[in-house]
């Protein structure tokens, strides 16, 4: 009996450590009012895509999420705009595998959205599952296409600088390494997509690295962030039907709940004082060293002329400052905390262009290069 008590209590206290070292995540902190700030998340209808979502909402910024089903994306916008009271919570469509797809996103955000102050990188995956593309799935969802929607995006983050990017990383980029003669060959097999994961989570911390060097002197700072072990949707996606039950009760026990997750992204997004961190990896709301792969700033550059590549980006859509996307008349804000002073609400136009970023040049060049759009099998 003594020996059974024993060995509970070991079990006991050996998760209390788990549970606080690993599991448990520290609270975020940031700018509290967020009223008259325009935050972009992706894959925000469920897990920690919805919780960061959530939280913005809360402190009162409007909250664009960007999903690729319009079913769920409508519903967890109800749900947020209920559950945060705020009636600025609207679902935009984004598919991330279909470059025209993340074009017509950006058209259309830049002609109905005046501003744009948080862009959060969250949706992602780990998996092909059964489809087949002649490139590399993962690498397109989880870098590309947010590399290509970064990009489209600057001239309005530029114009309400300043302004912060935010690309949700993972440890498994320690185990990444990029091979740019295969960067984008088809993936098939678990083994392969383990690897080309983790290669692809490497390539978001070299993003933010590389972004961040671009962006120098504009305002608008970059942030790389692990939001740790977490019990979400991309966990058990993939996951055969018969090993879930067995998996459910484990992932509860040794995993962080979406809430937990969304910490270090929401740290990244809303903390003052971290500008001079920009391109920097976090992980439990604190800036972390990563191994010599994911600091290399020469694969870093070499990455972003693959990615413009990729991306169907030409010689004109660089990250270079466009003073013609920016207004004379609207200044950029004095700090990310500072406010507008008035809150827009879903069924009233934004304050008048007066106060705003001139978009009209924003979308010009977009438009002209929507591709046609393609369907994945």
């Amino acid at each position: 009996m003594e020996a059974l008590l024993l060995g509970t209590g070991l079990l006991l206290g050996a998760y209390v450590l788990v549970y606080y070292n690993l599991v448990k995540a520290p609270p975020c902190g940031g700018i509290g009012n967020l009223r008259g700030r325009t935050a972009v998340v992706t894959g925000a209808n469920s897990g920690i895509g919805k919780m960061t979502a959530l939280e913005l909402a809360r402190r009162g910024a409007r909250v664009v999420l960007a999903c690729r089903s319009r079913e769920r994306g409508e519903a967890a916008a109800f749900d947020l705009r209920q559950e945060s009271g705020n009636n600025e919570v609207i679902f935009m469509a984004l598919d991330l595998a279909n470059l025209a797809s993340v074009r017509a996103f950006a058209t259309a955000f830049l002609s109905s959205e005046p501003r744009l102050d948080i862009l959060i990188h969250n949706a992602g995956i780990s998996s092909c599952g059964r489809t087949r593309e002649a490139f590399n799935l993962l690498l397109r969802v989880n870098h590309i296409g947010p590399f290509l929607l970064t990009h489209l995006l600057l001239p309005c983050l530029k114009a309400c600088a300043p302004s912060r990017v935010v690309v949700v990383a993972s440890a498994a980029h320690c185990r990444g390494r990029l091979d740019f003669k295969r960067l984008d060959r088809p993936v098939v097999g678990w083994r392969q997509e383990l690897r080309a994961y983790a290669d692809t989570k490497l390539a978001n911390v070299l993003f933010a690295r590389e972004l961040a060097n671009q962006l120098e002197g504009t305002g608008i700072t970059c942030y790389a962030a692990h939001p740790g072990p977490v019990n979400s949707e991309l966990f058990l996606r993939h996951v055969p039907g018969w090993l879930r039950p067995l998996l459910r009760p484990l992932a509860w026990l040794v995993l962080r709940a979406p809430r937990g997750g969304a910490q270090t992204p929401l740290y990244c997004a809303l903390q003052e004082g971290i500008e001079p961190l920009s391109g920097r990896y976090f992980a439990n709301c604190h800036v972390e060293e990563v191994p010599p792969a994911a600091r290399d700033d020469r694969a870093a550059h070499r990455l972003w002329e693959a990615s413009k590549r990729l991306a169907g980006l030409g010689p004109g859509e660089d990250a270079e400052p466009d003073e013609d996307s920016q207004s004379e008349d609207s200044g950029p804000p004095s700090s990310l905390s500072t406010t507008h002073p008035e809150e827009p609400t879903v069924s009233q136009p934004y304050p008048s262009p007066q106060s705003s970023p001139d978009l009209s040049k924003m979308t010009h060049r977009i438009q002209a290069k929507v591709e046609p759009e393609t369907q994945l099998s």
